[in-house]
């Protein structure tokens, strides 16, 4: 195998590895299922002797692709349960229970809402960002659905796919409809619009190695509001063979408020920071407006018009600045 080291748990990991490199797609099917579900329940029990990165150069080059081959599948997965849900007449969202993961979304949504409130003295965030929102934009639509029912939310994604399908999700609900957007758009070219948002989630798959983590996470520091509060998923123990890890090292220019080791069936961690230089309460009251005209430079917006049932892919060509 070439890879594993005298250790059953990163043994079993291995194997669960050279299994499923080999399959011929990681779009859902039984093989693939059967697979992934063996992977995730393999990694889901904490264990404190597991630290990833002290293992061997082998394992380190074994957990990189690996956690590239989950990021693939997770996007096949998330396309796949999208367009089953946009098939249904009535509104798609009345049906996310069908999603396999739907319960440990809505788990990991009210931990991070709890440690939002902790966190905002009393403050409820106007305009929200999620970068790497996916096909299946749970986060947001959970979020949106039962805690943060007055706060408007933009999704950012560079896939224009994964975009088309999520909005079509929430073109039918009269609600979301009219609070959520979908950008497609690479968040590096993302400038003077993040100085308009209170909260700014990055997506666990955004960044899949330290490097491309930490870069973008610089860009973030480089044009958030000082105040503004930083969400980042990241992973502890066995779980970090599924997703990559954020360190406190990682947040320069960010202090570092709560992080939190789930122990039950969510996967993800959670990290919640602030943009150093604020006045304390993470809601960023004087650039609202930059995020309510949202225009990424040569990005797709796609507008949800509810009363049409329509998708309107509208292209902005005016630079960011002008928003100003």
């Amino acid at each position: 195998m070439g890879y594993c080291q005298d250790d059953q748990l990163v043994n079993k990991i291995c194997d669960l590895y050279e299994k499923i490199s080999k399959l011929e797609t990681l779009k859902p099917c039984e093989d693939v299922d059967t697979l992934f579900k063996q992977l995730v329940s393999t990694c889901i029990p904490p264990n404190p002797n597991i630290d990833v990165t002290k293992m061997s150069e082998n394992i380190q080059e074994m957990r990189s692709n690996l956690i590239k081959i989950c990021g693939e599948a997770e996007g096949y997965l998330e396309h796949h349960f999208s367009s089953i849900l946009t098939s249904f007449e009535d509104n798609p969202l009345h049906h996310l229970n069908l999603f396999p993961y739907y319960n440990n979304y809505l788990k990991l949504s009210k931990l991070e809402f709890d440690l939002l409130e902790q966190n905002l003295n009393g403050s409820v965030p106007k305009t929200i960002a999620f970068i790497g929102s996916g096909p299946l934009p749970l986060t947001s639509v959970v979020l949106a659905s039962f805690h943060l029912k007055d706060s408007i939310f933009h999704n950012f994604d560079i896939d224009s796919s994964a975009n088309s399908v999520a909005a079509r999700l929430v073109s039918s609900d009269p609600d979301l409809s009219q609070r959520m957007f979908f950008h497609t758009v690479d968040v590096m070219d993302v400038t003077e619009s993040l100085k308009g948002f209170d909260v700014v989630f990055l997506a666990a798959l955004v960044g899949m190695d330290k490097k491309e983590k930490v870069k973008v996470i610089e860009h973030l520091e480089k044009h958030m509001s000082p105040g503004a509060l930083l969400m980042l998923r990241s992973a502890h123990g066995p779980r970090a063979f599924l997703y990559p890890i954020v360190e406190p090292c990682d947040l320069q220019g960010f202090e570092v408020l709560s992080v939190y080791h789930p122990t039950d069936e969510v996967i993800n961690s959670i990290v919640i920071t602030r943009k150093l230089g604020g006045d304390g309460n993470g809601v960023v009251h004087d650039h609202i407006d930059q995020a309510s005209d949202l225009a990424c430079n040569c990005s797709t917006i796609h507008v949800i018009m509810n009363k049409k049932k329509s998708i309107i892919e509208e292209f902005a060509g005016a630079n960011e600045e002008q928003l100003t």
